[in-house]
């Protein structure tokens, strides 16, 4: 496992994050305490520092095992976890962006955490409701009483992650220093805004959803009853289809499994990209570590846009061909960090 700075910042996390939300089983999906804690001894083994949760998580229970899991090394590892989501019932203040909200879900995960900082605490989405100036003051009110080191924002326009980084500048508050955002072969819908946005604001990006929901694996490929089901729910497309064909073809190449091609191909994407890889078992965990071990040639990458490959919709498609023909004319010292559509 290498490392990487977070973003703007100073702050050094393992290339690869383990997102914990499998931890528990209170929300129906998950495992239990000894599984948890041997994907847990499993990452750290590897080399891993970067781990994520959230307060809503396996209704806290993801928090308080991982409070567990760390006592006797709190301080190696780099811990982040979010708020937002509601975590008491028929309480309208409960949920949302709120100071209000902030505060009482920080002291909250602080308890189930067993420790006396966080250090990234995310915005976990955006509500509209509360003014973006709120937010930003609000955390830089918990780094200034140390309850938390860095922020950072997750599933959120990236007009609005733009405006908040612009407040927090010209104030003199804590800045975002990453972006949590959906990711993965079958969805490439952030590189037209969220993407450049984050190469431009040198934030470090940690996709979740890499493998699509199970689909890049190849399993609704080998199973037609279970690939119609899940059309018919909406969950599931011919394009959807044709993207996982190509990364099990791919995989089969190689040597390596569906998962290791899909999580390689995000990871390698321009910026400073962390993917969140989760398991419910040892052997999951391993199989996506083992992609830091895959390596794709300038063909199958092609192969991979080629059949993944999303139009870039207005302005891009009207911007781009004058933009590239003055392009042409000019010997520009400065990188161009938006996508090449």
């Amino acid at each position: 496992m290498r490392y990487r700075l977070l973003g703007k910042s100073g702050l050094r996390v393992s290339e690869l994050a383990l997102g914990a939300m499998t931890f528990g089983t209170e929300t129906g999906f998950g495992v239990d305490k000894q599984e948890s804690r041997a994907v847990y001894d499993a990452f750290r083994g590897a080399g891993g520092n970067f781990i994520d949760t959230a307060n809503v998580y396996a209704a806290g229970t993801s928090e308080t095992f991982l409070g567990e899991f760390m006592a006797d090394e709190r301080d190696r590892i780099v811990l982040a976890t979010k708020y937002t989501g509601g975590m008491r019932q028929r309480d309208i203040n409960a949920t949302g962006n709120s100071r209000k909200n902030m505060m009482d879900s920080v002291h909250a995960s602080l308890k189930r955490l067993n420790t006396d900082y966080i250090d990234l605490y995310w915005v976990h989405a955006r509500d509209y409701l509360t003014p973006i100036d709120e937010v930003m003051r609000g955390l830089d009110d918990l780094v200034s009483q140390g309850k938390v080191l860095y922020v950072g924002v997750s599933d959120t326009p990236a007009w609005v992650v733009s405006q908040a980084n612009t407040i927090a500048e010209l104030r003199g508050w804590s800045r975002f220093v990453g972006l949590q955002i959906r990711y993965s072969l079958v969805d490439r819908t952030v590189e037209r805004e969220l993407l450049p946005m984050a190469r431009a604001l040198d934030l470090a990006v940690t996709p979740w959803g890499i493998v699509g929901s199970g689909i890049l694996t190849g399993k609704y490929n080998k199973d037609p009853d279970a690939a119609g089901r899940a059309q018919m729910r909406g969950q599931l497309s011919e394009r959807g289809l044709a993207i996982a064909a190509e990364v099990v073809a791919i995989a089969s190449e190689l040597d390596v499994t569906p998962s290791q091609v899909a999580i390689h191909w995000v990871r390698q994407g321009e910026g400073n990209i962390i993917p969140l890889v989760g398991a419910r078992t040892v052997q999951q965990l391993e199989e996506n570590l083992n992609c830091l071990d895959v390596e794709l040639d300038d063909g199958q990458l092609e192969r991979l846009d080629g059949v993944s490959r999303i139009e870039p919709g207005f302005p891009h498609e009207m911007l781009r061909p004058q933009s590239r023909a003055t392009a042409k004319r000019i010997d520009n010292h400065r990188k161009v960090s938006t996508p090449e559509w």
